[in-house]
């Protein structure tokens, strides 16, 4: 969308030039428009477009709205086996690096992956 330059292009369009089956890609692009992300045109010459410019749409944002809650720090023993799950250094330890990694995240822009903007 950032790179068509039409103000709204359509799911069909979408579809053919990303090589992504229809039906996928309108729930795709109907969960970004309900977060947001997107704004949704209906009739004749309807379709999507961005909501926010692409500098002020992040790639973390993005991440949250597919996944959920970014995590590394699932135990594999779980609670009912480990009742040090409070006390544990490994579980510490890889917090940080999740709060590294959403750092970085959170900080990378649309925009910045199409090489509009200087990168961090």
């Amino acid at each position: 969308m950032v790179k068509n330059k039409k103000e709204v292009v359509s799911a069909s369009y979408l579809a053919k030039f990303l090589g992504v089956p229809k039906p996928f890609l309108r729930k795709a692009l109907q969960i970004l428009n309900d977060n947001g992300v997107l704004s949704s045109f209906k009739g004749r010459g309807g379709g999507f477009s961005l909501a926010k410019e692409p500098k002020n749409i992040f790639l973390w944002d993005i991440m949250r709205i597919f996944q959920g809650r970014f995590s590394l720090n699932e135990c594999f023993l779980r609670k009912r086996l480990c009742p040090n799950i409070k006390k544990c250094l490994l579980r510490k330890k890889i917090r940080r690096i999740e709060d590294y990694v959403a750092s970085q995240l959170k900080g990378i822009t649309i925009d910045s992956l199409l090489g509009n903007s200087m990168r961090r």
